[in-house]
């Protein structure tokens, strides 16, 4: 028990160090190039302006670099890295057991991270390089769906086929069997988690969002005794941390997509690695961990259905944590109170998963 607990803290604690150490050197080369948005603002997915977004953060999107998510999935695979080969170079007991680097735990989220974040660090390039006289950059809201949907497609097969699961759980040792709908439930449950990416619009936000979300999956997957999965969602936490040091108000760069997108869609294959998979029903409690995530884009698709159906918002501006901006709340409120709400709902999903177990 006691060397388990260290092989999860452990490697969250190297990730953060690895995230504060290698921050200087990246910021440097943000700034030295000028990688933030040459036009502030945003535009909506019909390609309109978006008047009151665009007024609230007029002067906080040119001058601060994007990227910023480097650091996070950078200090995670180095430090996954680092546990692999200490065990090899100097192999013992202790150097084996620490590594959690497994193809049955952890091969499959920390891929996804990657591949993720290389696709949304190809968007943040254009972004940066796009024109300096339109606001829209970066790769179409299309085809960063569409590489979305071919990475959760290929996860969806493995688990399908490789690993035989075509159910979720349910709590008690019930499940629910799906067959084959089971792969484009996994797809839309990734596409689901992923649109709640744009969470990521104040500073600091996105930061502790997702820090209270996988540290909740790092609880659950200890409890199931995944401690490599365990581990690894430590480590995410670990790299977040030290992301978050650097973002808090003012922050010295954004996580942008080359952050949320390898998050998102890792967050989503460690609550399926932690459903019957594992015996439990890590999907089932995901709306509840991810809540800030289910809010922002449950407010998306009500402001556009409303847009569209009733020709009026609902909300003075999409997604909703603008809202609150939109209404006067200083955006450290809306940020910190994000906070609150994302630890609150992770311990209650935390506390729900072992229920019924």
């Amino acid at each position: 028990m006691v060397i388990d607990i260290v092989k999860v803290f452990l490697p969250s604690t190297v990730a953060f160090c690895m995230g504060i150490f290698i921050t200087p050197f990246l910021t440097d080369y943000l700034y030295k190039h000028e990688m933030w948005k040459k036009k502030a603002g945003k535009v909506d997915m019909q390609g309109n302006a978006t008047p009151i977004f665009n007024s609230l953060h007029k002067e906080k999107e040119v001058g601060t670099p994007r990227m910023g998510g480097i650091v996070i999935w950078g200090s995670t695979i180095v430090t996954v890295l680092f546990f692999f080969l200490l065990a090899r170079i100097f192999p013992s007991a202790l150097s084996h057991k620490i590594d959690f680097l497994s193809r049955n735990q952890t091969w499959l989220p920390l891929s996804t991270l990657f591949l993720g974040a290389i696709v949304g660090l190809i968007d943040d390039w254009l972004e940066i390089k796009g024109s300096r006289d339109h606001i829209a950059g970066g790769l179409s809201l299309k085809k960063r769906l569409t590489a979305v949907l071919v990475i959760s497609l290929l996860c969806a097969l493995w688990f399908y086929f490789k690993l035989g699961v075509s159910s979720i759980g349910l709590p008690f040792h019930f499940e629910l069997p799906l067959g084959l709908l089971f792969i484009p439930f996994f797809m839309a449950v990734t596409v689901f988690i992923y649109s709640g990416g744009v969470i990521d619009g104040l500073d600091g936000l996105a930061g502790g969002v997702f820090a209270s979300m996988f540290a909740a999956y790092a609880g659950i997957a200890f409890y199931q005794n995944q401690i490599d999965l365990a581990a690894l969602c430590a480590t995410f936490v670990g790299g977040i941390m030290a992301f978050l040091w650097f973002n808090i108000p003012p922050a010295r760069y954004y996580m942008s997509e080359t952050g949320t997108m390898g998050l998102t869609i890792a967050l989503a294959v460690v609550a399926f690695l932690t459903d019957s998979l594992a015996g439990g029903y890590g999907i089932l409690v995901l709306p509840v961990i991810a809540l800030p995530l289910v809010l922002t884009t449950l407010s998306n698709i009500i402001q556009v259905l409303s847009k569209k159906y009733r020709g009026k918002k609902v909300f003075l501006v999409a997604p909703l944590h603008h809202h609150f901006e939109a209404l006067g709340w200083p955006a450290y409120k809306v940020t910190m109170r994000y906070w609150i709400i994302g630890i609150i709902f992770a311990i209650l999903g935390l506390i729900l998963a072992l229920i019924g177990k």
